[in-house]
């Protein structure tokens, strides 16, 4: 196959668009150029509070990115990919070239399938836990997009992560303008973005160990507490480029993908990652080389509310 087409272009932004982004602000444009398939960062979508480095676009169009390339697998016309291919075009991020045809492997068949049934439930999960062969494949996943997750075992690691976290959330309540503008991506009525009231978790309360965004003013059902000892991964890569930031979105997409065929929610974490000494905080805890990305939750969870997605017309 010599040049991707329009058929090509709309099947790749059509899975692109399902991947998660900070505040469902879906901040990414899908262009045919050359026969290449190009995803971009959208300008117009950027978050000035929420996202002030757009490092969170970066990770959302990462996971865009890998969705596409899962698509025009399952199609038979796998891409090969470059990330940030040009250095005097940071609104560039990724180009998608016709790769050697062939037949989908099993793997990307079952991830592919997994693509529409992806959200994030930001509910309490139940107290089943995560087997060990799904904790193995998780990391695996990550490892296949160079990158690595932490997953964090007993309490001692859990106490700890749970203070960087909840301090990271208190310095993000207090500042106005971070608030507000996530109150602005919030919607009480039906939207083509955003987070919808129904989507969001029940009020915080203070036992819980995680922190939660405000989404709403519900209240949990009496006795259902969230996870005393929940299953937190810690999803980083080597470096912090926005070369680097882009492979971070690849491999959370594949982790999270890999939790849903292995039937599990997922929920991300990210207020120790945008505060810039809760994330170093968090690096040292970790003893890793390389930099936290995102923090996910796994479990098993009631059915949630996936948020709504812009038409694929519009992000072409």
């Amino acid at each position: 196959m010599s040049a991707y087409d329009e058929t090509d272009l709309r099947l790749a932004a059509k899975a692109g668009i399902r991947a998660p982004s900070i505040g469902n602000s879906q901040p990414w444009l899908f262009r045919l150029d050359g026969g290449a398939i190009e995803v971009r960062t959208d300008p117009t979508r950027r978050l000035h509070h929420l996202d002030r480095d757009g490092w969170a676009a970066r990770l959302a169009c990462g996971a865009a990115t890998f969705n596409a390339r899962l698509a025009l697998a399952w199609a038979g016309h796998p891409a090969e990919v470059r990330l940030a291919p040009d250095p005097h075009d940071a609104g560039l991020i990724a180009r998608l070239s016709p790769g050697p045809q062939r037949p989908p492997t099993y793997a990307e068949a079952e991830l592919h399938g997994a693509i529409e049934r992806r959200y994030s439930n930001r509910g309490p999960f139940w107290p089943d836990p995560v087997p060990a062969d799904v904790r193995a494949r998780l990391i695996a996943a990550a490892r296949e997009e160079s990158a690595w997750l932490d997953l964090l075992v007993g309490m001692t690691a859990i106490g700890a992560f749970s203070e960087i976290a909840r301090s990271a959330d208190r310095v993000l309540r207090r500042d106005a303008a971070y608030q507000a503008e996530q109150a602005s991506w919030t919607h009480v009525e039906s939207a083509a973005d955003g987070i919808p009231v129904t989507a969001g978790a029940p009020l915080a309360e203070p036992q819980d160990l995680l922190p939660q965004r405000f989404f709403n003013d519900r209240r949990r059902v009496a006795g259902r507490d969230y996870e005393p000892e929940p299953l937190v991964g810690i999803l980083g890569v080597a470096g912090d480029r926005p070369a680097d930031q882009i492979l971070a979105g690849e491999g959370l997409q594949r982790v999270l993908l890999t939790a849903t065929a292995a039937g599990l929610d997922t929920s991300m974490i990210s207020q120790p990652i945008e505060v810039p000494a809760a994330r170093e905080q968090l690096r040292r805890s970790l003893g890793r080389y390389g930099w936290p990305q995102i923090v996910i939750r796994f479990g098993y969870g009631s059915p949630g509310h996936p948020t709504p997605r812009r038409d694929v017309t519009e992000v072409i």
